[in-house]
């Protein structure tokens, strides 16, 4: 199965990061592709996107200012999947990545996703503000997984991603 391709670019606002693609995303060659996950009407319901976007089209979003990555680029059908090896080479490819397209905020997709990349133990929702962040530059912003899985109430995690929203808005 085929690795997701990364969308990044220089200049952009949010790079969005997963565990790893899940098989249907694999299978497609988008991001967030699984039917069950909630990640693009999450992005509409923050007002992060002015519609709703099909997981086919996610390569549109750079134009936005949003990429796309994940510390680990092997589908699989869940993060249980992912071996320590893969950890360890995924966080220092995704520290590269972070240093060289140096975004304004790296939005990690799940607590989980956070604490495998930096490290640290525990997370608060939200932006890492009184952490030092593992790239020099690059903000560093924790969000619920957008897993059909998740038990949190779609509203609350709504609410969460409306922080970004908020963030990259603040000048309008």
């Amino acid at each position: 199965m085929e690795e997701v391709t990364d969308h990044l670019d220089h200049g952009l606002q949010i790079v969005f990061i997963g565990f790893n693609p899940s098989l249907r995303s694999g299978e497609l060659g988008h991001h967030y592709a699984n039917p069950r996950n909630n990640f693009w009407r999450i992005l509409e319901q923050s007002g992060l996107t002015p519609r709703l976007y099909d997981a086919s089209e996610d390569g549109e979003l750079l134009k936005l200012g949003y990429g796309f990555t994940n510390i680990v680029a092997r589908p699989t059908r869940g993060a249980e999947d992912i071996t320590r090896e893969e950890y360890t080479e995924g966080r220092e490819l995704l520290r590269a990545k972070l240093k060289l397209y140096r975004p304004e905020v790296a939005c990690f997709v799940g607590k989980g996703v956070y604490t495998e990349f930096s490290r640290k133990p525990k997370a608060d929702w939200g932006f890492q503000e009184h952490i030092e962040p593992v790239v020099d530059g690059v903000r560093e912003f924790v969000a619920p997984s957008s897993s059909g899985l998740v038990r949190m109430p779609m509203p609350e995690i709504v609410a969460i991603y409306r922080r970004l929203y908020d963030f990259t808005h603040k000048d309008d």
